[in-house]
């Protein structure tokens, strides 16, 4: 959420952010500043009323220690009134609080100035590259490595759940562990501490992250309960600071959490589901840094190094993508994506988005810290993916497949395995 006093100064640039990231209804940034007016006349017009009550209140013990009852009796009666008409205009202003605060949750963040506008993935700029890309006709594509050794049964997940539900089958569930623990491990050692986390989140925890009132559509939920499986667990990550005030000397904190995740991939289709390339069911380890705002750009760039250095420890070939405008997404106020070759389909395959929210996320979740000043500020929130699994075990079957029919291991990865290859 914008800071309303931000929207107020800057109301050209809020809807020149919102129209930079395909958001149509930019009159909603006039709609929110007229219910804010609103609510800030009200305000100033029950403060009048309170202090009129105040020395009311205070008359009335005069004119009683002077024994002018009568008197007295008459300004009670104004008091009474006065009490009534604050008690209504209370019930009102909250009621226009809420009004506002759900307009508010619509507008996007406003991108960074380096963030390059555009409206598409074609608008996205190459960041940065490593490794030499494998282009050999006889690799093959994951999905067809994998349905010949036994290692991952679509069917069988389609039966016992639904298309998007893959079972993983003896080494092949053992290289989901082995990167799991690699993961983990590797963060750890950066300075991240190791959390679990729930797999369901309430409402509060939806909204805190940005996920409603924007991607109700890509969560599973639980009506009965009122929870929604989590698309990531940056959400219940992010979540673990909500409504807290932070001490200067706690920032910056650092967490990283491996959980499933649960995404319903509403109109996906065609190539990109192709065996793993896009599931309803999938295991992630998330980064998630909680700092101070004059760090987070700083911030960002370690955490997508860090989430690179993982790639080149596998020794996949990547490239990273600065995200422009239009394809960064509704909280974000910069963003990089980090891309695997697949050789087997001759095509990038997304397997870690590192962002900065700025104080976006903090401010629907009320965390906030002491800043030097002892003043209470919003914290700012940046999350990363280190990593994905489904697309880095397809990018890995695809890359380390031999003419043999084998697949090789990373070497990072043999002490997992107990073995070099599979």
């Amino acid at each position: 959420m914008l800071d309303i006093n931000f929207i107020r100064e800057n109301r050209a640039l809020v809807k020149k952010g919102m129209q930079n990231k395909g958001e149509k209804n930019i009159e909603i940034v006039d709609q929110v500043l007229q219910k804010d007016e609103e609510w800030r006349s009200m305000v100033t017009r029950v403060d009048r009323l309170r202090a009129e009550g105040n020395k009311k209140a205070k008359r009335i013990g005069e004119l009683m220690g002077q024994g002018k009852r009568e008197e007295a009796q008459k300004i009670i009666k104004e008091t009474g009134d006065n009490k009534i008409e604050v008690k209504k205009l209370e019930a009102d202003l909250s009621e226009l609080q809420d009004q506002r605060d759900q307009l508010l949750y619509q507008i996007p963040n406003v991108p960074d100035n380096s963030v390059p506008v555009g409206h598409s993935e074609e608008d996205n700029q190459v960041f940065k590259t490593w490794g030499e890309p494998a282009d050999t006709n006889w690799m093959l594509p994951h999905w067809e490595i994998a349905a010949d050794k036994n290692w991952i049964d679509f069917d069988r997940g389609s039966k016992v759940t639904g298309a998007g539900f893959p079972f993983y089958i003896g080494q092949m569930a053992r290289l989901q562990r082995s990167l799991i623990n690699f993961f983990l491990n590797e963060a750890v050692e950066k300075g991240f501490t190791e959390i679990q986390a729930p797999y369901f989140v309430n409402e509060d925890s939806a909204r805190g992250t940005g996920q409603i009132p924007d991607k109700e559509d890509m969560m599973y939920t639980i009506p009965r309960d009122g929870f929604f499986a989590i698309p990531t667990a940056e959400v219940p990550v992010t979540n673990f600071h909500r409504d807290e005030i932070l001490s200067l000397e706690e920032l910056p904190i650092f967490y990283t959490a491996y959980t499933p995740c649960w995404r319903r991939e509403a109109g996906s289709y065609g190539k990109d589901v192709r065996g793993l390339n896009r599931l309803h069911q999938f295991d992630k380890v998330e980064l998630v840094k909680f700092v101070h705002p004059d760090n987070s750009e700083a911030e960002l760039e370690t955490l997508r190094e860090y989430a690179e250095s993982l790639l080149e420890k596998l020794n996949l070939p990547y490239r990273t993508l600065l995200m422009c405008t239009g394809d960064m997404g509704f909280t974000q106020t910069k963003k990089y994506d980090l891309e695997v070759w697949s050789p087997g389909q001759r095509r990038w395959l997304e397997v870690s988005s590192c962002s900065n929210f700025g104080s976006f996320q903090a401010r629907r979740m009320q965390l906030r810290f002491k800043n030097e000043k002892g003043k209470t500020e919003m914290v700012h929130t940046l999350n990363g993916s280190g990593l994905a699994l489904p697309r880095i075990v397809a990018s890995i079957l695809e890359t380390f497949q031999t003419e043999s029919g084998d697949v090789r291991i990373p070497e990072v990865l043999q002490p997992f395995m107990s073995c070099e290859r599979i």
